[in-house]
């Protein structure tokens, strides 16, 4: 799609830029642009409602972010141009951000909100508002620069971590609940909450808080571990998104439509970059109903366990291709929030990297290993909290044999194959 400047999208360029979108193409936002907008429409009433009552509270790091946009005149400008051209691709709203002031009482909402469940096929299921927030805006020309700006970035990631803590506090357990909520018949079917811990004599399950119940721990037996000491398991549930073989130290073209992946840029300068030229990236993604812990591919030692703090809320700029999620994805390795776990494994194997990406809303990265821990295939090495999530495993050149999935060749995040924890994904070489 051509960068915009002082046009507006044709109804169908909007409407085809939109069904390409990361977050559709995840499942994050309504298949159908007609209920985002109405569900836009109702969270901006309920945000002007509260304001005409004097009823919002003006939160610190939505603070630090308004002081952010009064001293620098150039996010304040960005900002600014996003706003007004995300109106221009849907003039017709009653209710919508109207400007900075109006922007920073929607995230004062937001961040004290917590995700309901409605089943699938309700028209007001929509469990990710910020990523709703934001999906127009993200599409013009200043709003692909201010979601890259360091400052404005930072300042996002405050109020994200706000929103987190809420999300982590009694108050968002209410939703937890075994009657419309969480733990409601229609969600036990559909999150197959049968594999996982949940006390049955407790009315919210056992669960403090709903980011609890999203990075809710599998019973035991729902996972059995690949035993062969020659099979890579997979670091979590999820579907693939991408294999990809000979992978280069750097490619300066990471971030266009078809790119590859670029190492240095992964691995954010790390010492062990060298060890992956010529090795394999197998990339998978997972979807908000997932199981959000991720485990050990292979057995070995922890040589390095740290998360870069990076982007969040950004995709490729100017595609349209129905794949463009999936490149999204791939883009999102080299420039998003992530962890980076090294794990030496005996040989053939030698090291792994297994890199969980931080995506949209929480982009929250907890590592519950450190440097010196012994691993066992298998074994918890951290999770996600609330928000959308990938994981890329990287491997040195000549340690894979053979994957044991196929390569998702659609481009369709959906229709990648499906991948468990623990279960085989890859095969070595069998040679020490």
């Amino acid at each position: 799609m051509p960068r915009t400047t002082g046009t507006t999208f044709s109804a169908q360029q909007l409407e085809t830029r939109y069904r390409n979108s990361f977050g559709r193409a995840a499942g994050y936002l309504p298949k159908n642009r007609a209920a985002l907008d109405a569900w836009l429409e109702d969270f901006s009433r309920g945000v002007h409602e509260r304001r005409a009552r004097n009823a919002i509270v003006r939160r610190r790091s939505v603070d630090d972010l308004a002081r952010l946009i009064e001293r620098d005149g150039i996010v304040r400008m960005y900002v600014s141009l996003m706003i007004d051209k995300a109106n221009e691709l849907h003039p017709d709203a009653k209710h919508r951000v109207n400007d900075i002031p109006d922007l920073l009482d929607h995230l004062d909402c937001i961040v004290t909100s917590t995700p309901e469940y409605h089943p699938q096929g309700d028209p007001d299921r929509n469990f990710f508002p910020l990523s709703s927030l934001f999906v127009y805006m993200m599409m013009t020309e200043p709003g692909y620069a201010v979601f890259r700006d360091q400052g404005f970035n930072r300042a996002l990631l405050g109020i994200l971590r706000e929103w987190c803590a809420h999300l982590d506090s009694d108050d968002s357990q209410e939703v937890v609940n075994r009657t419309d909520g969480w733990l409601s018949p229609a969600a036990w079917d559909e999150l197959g909450l049968d594999q996982f811990r949940i006390d049955p004599d407790d009315p919210h399950g056992g669960f403090p808080s709903y980011n609890a119940f999203f990075h809710r721990e599998l019973k035991d037996d729902a996972r059995p571990i690949d035993g062969d000491p020659n099979v890579v398991v997979s670091a979590n549930d999820g579907r693939v998104v991408r294999i990809r073989r000979n992978i280069e130290h750097r490619d300066e073209q990471f971030w266009a439509k078809g790119q590859l992946y670029s190492l240095a840029d992964m691995l954010d300068g790390s010492d062990l970059t060298d060890s992956f030229i010529g090795g394999d990236v197998f990339q998978s993604f997972l979807s908000g109903g997932d199981y959000h812990r991720w485990h050990a591919p292979v057995t070995g030692v922890v040589r390095s366990a740290r998360v870069v703090e990076a982007l969040m809320f950004t995709e490729l700029e100017g595609v349209e291709e129905p794949n463009a999620g999936t490149q999204s994805q791939v883009y999102g390795a080299s420039v998003n929030t992530r962890g980076l776990v090294f794990i030496e494994a005996p040989a053939p194997i030698g090291m792994v990297c297994v890199m969980p990406l931080g995506m949209t809303e929480i982009s929250s990265v907890t590592l519950t290993v450190r440097p010196g821990d012994q691993v066992t295939k298998g074994d918890q090495l951290g999770y996600f909290s609330y928000g959308g999530s990938s994981m890329c495993l990287l491997f040195q050149k000549g340690a894979i044999g053979e994957f044991l999935v196929p390569d998702n060749t659609t481009g369709d995040m959906e229709k990648g194959d499906p991948i468990k924890v623990n279960a085989g994904i890859a095969r070595t070489t069998g040679r020490a």
